[in-house]
């Protein structure tokens, strides 16, 4: 227990030396939420990539991979896609408009790109983000009270109000630069973590039957790209459901306020293969580590949420405690909080700005001064942050069969259906007008707890519709709406 104790402390001490020395380079509200747009490509790569995955990646997708066996890869061939186009396609031209505009929010953006004459556009961008981002941060609670829950032997509550307060007081430090210097020394951590804990598993493989063998024996289904049972049309809207995940990587503001922050769109050039890779090889990683908890924890005929958890969300955990000795244990738990806190601490910080710069300073006091600009951005991201923790206790007293992976899909689903297709609507289409852009960020808001809710409850094609989850078609819906209502209003201007 002291191994990892002083492992925690020496994680928590670099946060807060991050925090501190980030706070020494605030001078104005660009560099508080965008870094002063100076950032170079590997902290952007590294601060995406950690911000994109969060606990999902380490308890989540290790889970999924224990539960369906390779099915689970279509989830990473969704994010390397989505990472791809998000770096490859759109965030130069992305760049170039908002450094244009100057733009240092998504909803400064949008507004400067319609030229919006009121402040309807950047009162419900700004509300649906804040909404969202609660829900998405109290999701990343849930998981670090479960961490240390299952790590530490600590009771739930008090390691969720532990990440909490860490997360919380280097946030109020040193604003978006805190969060970009930490999401760097956390990516590293989780790329390391990920990337060893397999290969370590390798080495204790049993050697006989060989692993692939194993598996066959113990479930056919886990070898089976299609999923359990093979192409079926069940499996066909559940394998949609995983890939529509890279979908979010596609104009999320938590990801694309990244881009705000480069340096210039040639540190994107360098930083879009970074993204890429550790995108592919952690996301593989985080597959195999389930698939290996598998072989090592479940007989043939067991059932698996049984041994690894609901969802198999215990997998990774099982696996570290199984394989590695103590010393090794402790920068385990450091990797998974750092999955964690790298997500809370960047929607916080754009969550924040939607309320602050966007509808505050914006809207209702144009000339405020800095100083009290900025500690009124404080006091902001510490009731948001408040207010995630509360729905966090709440969903953990309320639903204990909760499961992390689809706790965190939902906020994210939330953030992506909302914003993603009016992004790229922007980027890439001239005749996209503001009420289009309104009409797609409602109607995706709208449809996240309809696709999620209503839809799956409908007899005969409701199972299909929960298999495939609510972001997929929410985003669709988005798009649609935004093009339909754009072309009306396009035809009422001429008109």
């Amino acid at each position: 227990m002291l191994t990892k104790l002083l492992f925690l402390f020496g994680y928590f001490a670099i946060l807060f030396l991050i925090g501190w020395f980030a706070s020494r380079k605030i001078k104005d509200i660009k560099d508080y939420y965008v870094g002063g747009k100076k950032l170079g490509y590997w902290v952007v790569a590294f601060s995406s990539r950690a911000t994109g995955e969060s606990a999902w990646l380490l308890l989540g997708l290790t889970g999924l991979g224990a539960v369906v066996g390779v099915s689970a890869f279509w989830v990473v061939a969704g994010e390397v896609i989505g990472v791809g186009v998000a770096w490859f396609v759109m965030a130069r031209r992305f760049k170039r408009l908002t450094d244009k505009y100057d733009s240092i929010t998504i909803p400064d953006f949008l507004v400067s790109h319609f030229q919006s004459k009121t402040h309807r556009l950047r009162i419900i961008a700004a509300g649906i983000l804040s909404v969202f981002v609660v829900i998405y941060v109290s999701a990343q609670i849930d998981a670090t009270g479960t961490a240390f829950e299952t790590f530490l032997g600590w009771n739930y509550f008090t390691g969720a109000l532990v990440g909490f307060g860490i997360v919380v007081i280097y946030i109020l430090f040193g604003g978006f630069v805190a969060v970009a210097w930490s999401d760097l020394f956390q990516g590293l951590l989780m790329f390391l973590g990920l990337v060893g804990l397999p290969l370590v598993a390798f080495f204790f493989l049993k050697s006989a039957p060989p692993l692939w063998q194993s598996l066959e024996q113990s479930d056919p289904g886990l070898l089976n790209i299609w999923g359990k049972g093979g192409f079926t049309t069940l499996n066909f809207f559940t394998l949609l459901g995983f890939f529509f995940i890279g979908l979010g990587f596609m104009g999320s503001p938590q990801l694309f306020v990244r881009f705000i922050s480069i340096r210039d769109e040639k540190e994107i050039n360098k930083g879009r293969w970074v993204a890429v890779v550790f995108t592919l090889i952690t996301d593989a990683a985080a597959v195999m580590i389930g698939i290996l908890a598998h072989y090592f924890f479940v007989d043939a005929g067991a059932d698996v949420e049984a041994v690894l958890g609901a969802n198999g969300q215990n997998s990774l955990i099982m696996l570290v405690e199984h394989l590695l000795p103590l010393f090794f244990i402790g920068l385990y738990v450091a990797v998974v909080l750092a999955a964690i806190m790298s997500t809370i601490d960047s929607l916080l910080v754009v969550a924040s700005s939607a309320i602050v710069r966007d509808i505050y300073q914006q809207i209702f006091k144009p000339n405020l001064s800095l100083e009290s600009l900025t500690r009124f951005s404080q006091k902001v991201t510490l009731i948001m942050a408040l207010s995630a923790l509360a729905i966090a206790m709440v969903v953990a007293v309320s639903t204990p069969e909760r499961t992390i992976f689809w706790f965190v899909i939902f906020g994210w689903s939330g953030i992506a259906a909302s914003f993603c297709p009016a992004i790229i609507l922007s980027l890439f289409w001239t005749g996209f007008t503001e009420k289009g852009a309104i009409a797609a960020m409602i109607s995706g808001f709208l449809s996240i707890p309809f696709f999620k809710f209503v839809m799956p409850a409908v007899d005969g094609i409701g199972i299909y519709f929960d298999k495939m989850a609510e972001l997929g078609p929410s985003f669709a819906v988005g798009l649609l709406a935004g093009y339909f209502v754009s072309k009306w209003d396009s035809k009422g201007k001429k008109s």
